[in-house]
This record gives C-alpha cells, sequence and structure tokens, in this order.
C-alpha cells in the first residue's frame, strides 16, 4: 500500500482525486450515450455487459477488480486513488446512466456527445493522475509490466489493442469515437496536467 501524503497535502489532493473520478464516469457515460464508439477498455467493458446483463459500471468494477489481483505478481502498490478509481468511476457510470436515457440522436448529437465525452475524460485524467495517490488498475498493469523490461509503449499497444478486439467480439461498440479517444485523451492530459497536477508543501518552498 502506498503510504499516504502528509495531513497537510490531504484536502488538495483529494480535491483533485474524487471530482477527477467522477468526471471519469461522466465521460464515459457522455460516450456510452453517444453510441459511435468507446476507448479500448470501454469496449471489452461494453461487450461483457451486453452479453451478461451486468450493468456497465457494475462490469467496469468488477473488470478493475480482477486487472488489480494482477498486480499482485507484478508488486505494485495500491493507492488512495487506486482504490477510487476501482469503486467510484463506476458508481458514477451507472447512475449517470441511470439518469440519461437517450432515444435516437442525429449524428451532429451524436458526434458532439462524443467529443465531449473525450474532453471530459481527459479533464478527468489530468485531475486524478494530477493527485498523486496512485495510478488506476489498468494503468498500473501497464507500469508493472513496463518495469520487467518492456517498453511501455509497446505494453500500452499490446494491452489496449487485446481488449478492443475482445470488447468488440463481445459486441462492444468500435467507431469513430474509439479513434477520437486514442488521439485526443492524451493531448488533453499533456497540456493540463501541468496545470492540475498537486506541487507537495517541500516542492512548493523549493521553488519559493
Amino acid at each position: 500500500m502506498l503510504p499516504l501524503p502528509p495531513r497537510r497535502e490531504l484536502p488538495g489532493r483529494l480535491a483533485r482525486l474524487l471530482p477527477g473520478l467522477v468526471l471519469f464516469g461522466i465521460g464515459i457515460a457522455l460516450m456510452v450515450d453517444a453510441d459511435i464508439g468507446l476507448s479500448p477498455w470501454q469496449v471489452l467493458h461494453q461487450g461483457i455487459s451486453r452479453r451478461t446483463g451486468i450493468p456497465l459500471g457494475t462490469v467496469v468494477i468488477i473488470v478493475g477488480v480482477i486487472v488489480l489481483s494482477l498486480w499482485i505478481p507484478l508488486r505494485e502498490r495500491i493507492g488512495l486513488g487506486t482504490v477510487g478509481n476501482v469503486i467510484i468511476i463506476g458508481v458514477v457510470l451507472d447512475i449517470a446512466l441511470w439518469l440519461s436515457p437517450i432515444d435516437e440522436l442525429a449524428l451532429w448529437q451524436q458526434v458532439a456527445m462524443m467529443v465531449s465525452g473525450v474532453a471530459t475524460i481527459g479533464v478527468a485524467s489530468a485531475l486524478y493522475i494530477g493527485a498523486g495517490l496512485g495510478p488506476g488498475p489498468r494503468d498500473g498493469l501497464m507500469t508493472g509490466l513496463a518495469k520487467r523490461g518492456y517498453r511501455i509503449g509497446l505494453v500500452r499497444t499490446a494491452i489496449e489493442v487485446t481488449v478492443l478486439v475482445i470488447g468488440w467480439l463481445l459486441g462492444g461498440t468500435v467507431g469513430i469515437g474509439t479513434v477520437t479517444f486514442a488521439l485526443g485523451v492524451g493531448p488533453i492530459i499533456g497540456a493540463l496536467l501541468p496545470r492540475l497536477q498537486y506541487a507537495s508543501h517541500e516542492a512548493a518552498l523549493e521553488r519559493s
């Protein structure tokens, strides 16, 4: 288990983590309602949900726990943000989908909703990563494998292609939203993370 930060830093870090995780769940819900493609992991989650009848957010939690169990042989350490990532995103996603029953949408509405979802997930990712309270289970799997000597880019690509193909075969939605997510989220996080990353008390003193 990752140690908690100093008590004086915890409120500031939580003020990034919790909104970030809530926004992440809302962003996924927007992309689901747009119905023109999801991120690779969400394609997998949706495929499982469609095959089993389990609510999508609940599937997100279940898969998160399974992925987290893969950390054990990799000796990755769980943080407060890791636990929050597993639980909060799935719960918010189920609530958001329950509150937003969407009938047929015009194509421009689908595209607008999808782009809003990608942007929301990008902002959310910068917030919760910037909190510095531990990676999500899927990111931790990637970094854990990379520490075993594999190139992180290769590991990420292999994992995401694998879950994308499995999810598509199970009936998850692949489309322009999948491509937009792949191309758009990284630059959004890259632009926002330096501004949203929590600066520890010690780092702030060094800069002053």
